[in-house]
């Protein structure tokens, strides 16, 4: 295994779309959303096992999420937990990662990958990572994970490659030419008719010193941020200057600020079963269904009349639901979620109602 090789896992997040199973306290990453017994991040964690030494692994996450990350991965150190005080988005959080990770081995290549995907061909995944960290190594180039469109989906953001310049050792990799967040339903389509989009996996792969390299060039205020603290990184200072520092960085992601103004960025055409399980609907497309298309997690659900429904109630908890048709029912910690699965959208706007007029303590 290649002691160069180095994996960021960004946990940070809220996954309020899941809710209630996924609140503040407990977002969905820390979940075993699919009924599997281990949570998304232990799942990533293991994936990644694959590519690189444990030691070699970090996880960014909110501060307020250190135990937990502690607590789901006993095996790594708290050197390896990267604490983020408030959210910024993943270019703060990259570049955070980037500093500690060259202080210790500056010949570093880097995946950074949410924790939050699922990802059912593993082995074809982890032949996809390595084939992209090799490419990295040995060229000057920012790459990233395309998805082979099914559908087309408006969750997505999309990447439309260049056919013409294609990397020779893996003719799977190939220029990037546009970047396009999530587009409206016919220009969706009109990218799959097309042949040369890719969904965007926000999964990324480079050599430390040319993600550095782009931080100074297209981020510069806040590449300088955390330069300053280059005394600081793997000792007890550290999290006092990241305390301080990281609420000054600017709130935006490593797509518009580095990815889709850089000119070295490639893409990786890749079919490993991927979803970024971002809503109730995207879970429902991996859970196995039975006759009637429900898709159930827990023991004791019975269903009646009801079809295309997803269902996921706690172990100890009987539900008998009769004439549901394409609904999503959800029960954690005592709250109950009703919603038709057309209508999922509309979940975060539930979320705020909720805290607005019922308190905190329910998201």
């Amino acid at each position: 295994m290649n002691k160069n090789y180095y994996c960021v896992i960004m946990a940070g997040g809220v996954g309020a779309r899941f809710w209630p199973m996924s609140r503040t306290s407990q977002p969905k990453q820390f979940i075993d959303i699919l009924g599997t017994g281990e949570s998304l991040l232990q799942r990533t964690f293991q994936r990644f096992l694959k590519v690189c030494p444990p030691e070699n692994i970090f996880i960014a996450t909110n501060s307020i999420y250190r135990d937990l990350v502690k607590q789901q991965l006993p095996e790594i150190s708290d050197f390896q937990i990267l604490c983020e005080p408030s959210r910024r988005n993943t270019a703060p959080c990259i570049a955070y990662a980037n500093y500690k990770i060259h202080q210790i081995n500056p010949n570093a290549t880097v995946v950074v990958a949410p924790s939050d995907h699922v990802i059912t061909k593993e082995d074809e995944f982890t032949n996809v990572i390595l084939s992209a960290m090799d490419a990295a190594t040995h060229n000057n180039w920012l790459i990233t994970l395309g998805i082979q469109p099914s559908n087309p989906n408006t969750g997505y953001g999309y990447i439309q490659f260049d056919e013409n310049e294609v990397y020779a050792k893996d003719n799977r990799l190939k220029k990037v030419k546009t970047f396009t967040e999530k587009p409206e339903l016919e220009m969706a389509k009109q990218f799959l008719q097309s042949g040369d989009f890719l969904w965007n996996a926000g999964i990324f792969i480079w050599k430390l010193e040319n993600s550095m390299r782009a931080f100074k060039q297209y981020l510069p205020e806040i590449d300088e941020l955390f330069q300053s603290g280059l005394s600081y990184y793997n000792t007890p200072e550290e999290r006092d200057f990241i305390d301080k520092t990281y609420p000054m960085c600017k709130n935006i992601s490593i797509d518009y600020g580095v990815m889709e103004k850089a000119e070295n960025v490639y893409v990786l055409s890749s079919e490993f079963g991927w979803s970024d399980l971002g809503t109730w609907g995207s879970l429902y497309e991996h859970l196995p269904k039975d006759k009637n298309r429900n898709a159930i997690v827990g023991r004791n659900v019975m269903m009646y009349n009801s079809q295309d429904c997803i269902v996921n109630m706690p172990k100890d908890k009987l539900a008998v639901i009769q004439g549901l048709d394409g609904f999503i029912v959800a029960e954690d910690s005592g709250i109950l979620l009703i919603c038709r699965k057309e209508d999922e959208q509309q979940i975060r706007q539930f979320v705020t109602d909720v805290s607005i007029e019922k308190g905190e303590k329910y998201v």
